[in-house]
C-alpha cells in the first residue's frame, strides 16, 4: 500500500508540474494579471522626468516624435505622444511591467498626461527568437502592423492598454476618440 501511494503522489506531482508548465507556457499573456502589473509598474511614469530618468523619451525625427492621430473618419480620435523606451524596443521579451512605450496626451496647458501604454515587438527579432508565431499579452494576439507603414518602422506586432484613460472603443484599441492631437 505504501509503495502504491508513493507511486499516485509521483504521478500527482508529475501532473502538477505539467499543468503549471502549461499555465505559464501558455499564450494568453496572464490577461488581467498583467494589466494590474501595468498599473503598478508604472504608476511613477505620470511624470514625465520619472519615465525620461527611466530611459523613456520621444524619438528624433520621423512621425514618432509627433502625436499619432487617427487616420480613419469611422474611428476618430488619437494614440498620442509616444515616449520610447529603447534598450526596451528591439528585443523579444513582452513584459507587463516594461512597456516598450509609454502615451501620453497633451493637457489644455500644455503639459502631458500618461494615458496608455503600448508593446512593441519587431517581427524579425519576434520570429528569430520564438518562430512564426504570433505573440500574445493580455489574454490576447498583438495585432501585426507589416512594412511599409507609416511610423516608418520595420514590420512589428503591438498592443496598447489604455489602462491609465479610459477608451470606449475598448481598452486594447489603437485610438482613443478622448484623446486629441493639438
Amino acid at each position: 500500500m505504501r509503495a502504491r501511494t508513493r507511486t499516485l503522489s509521483a504521478a500527482a506531482a508529475a501532473i502538477l508540474t505539467l499543468l503549471a508548465t502549461t499555465a505559464v507556457a501558455a499564450p494568453d499573456g496572464g490577461g488581467s494579471g498583467d494589466l494590474a502589473t501595468a498599473r503598478a509598474a508604472t504608476a511613477g511614469y505620470h511624470r514625465v522626468s520619472v519615465a525620461e530618468a527611466d530611459g523613456y523619451g520621444l524619438p528624433q525625427g520621423g512621425p514618432l516624435h509627433e502625436c499619432i492621430a487617427s487616420l480613419d473618419p469611422m474611428m476618430p480620435g488619437a494614440m498620442g505622444y509616444h515616449f520610447i523606451n529603447g534598450a526596451a524596443v528591439g528585443d523579444a521579451v513582452l513584459d507587463p511591467a516594461l512597456p516598450e512605450a509609454l502615451v501620453y496626451e497633451t493637457k489644455p496647458n500644455g503639459s502631458l498626461r500618461l494615458v496608455a501604454l503600448e508593446y512593441v515587438v519587431f517581427q524579425d527579432a519576434w520570429e528569430a527568437a520564438h518562430g512564426p508565431t504570433v505573440p500574445w499579452m493580455f489574454g490576447r494576439p498583438m495585432t501585426h502592423v507589416p512594412f511599409p507603414n507609416r511610423y516608418e518602422l520595420p514590420a512589428f506586432y503591438q498592443v496598447h492598454a489604455w489602462i491609465w484613460k479610459g477608451n470606449p472603443h475598448g481598452i486594447h484599441a489603437d485610438h482613443n476618440p478622448r484623446v486629441s492631437c493639438p
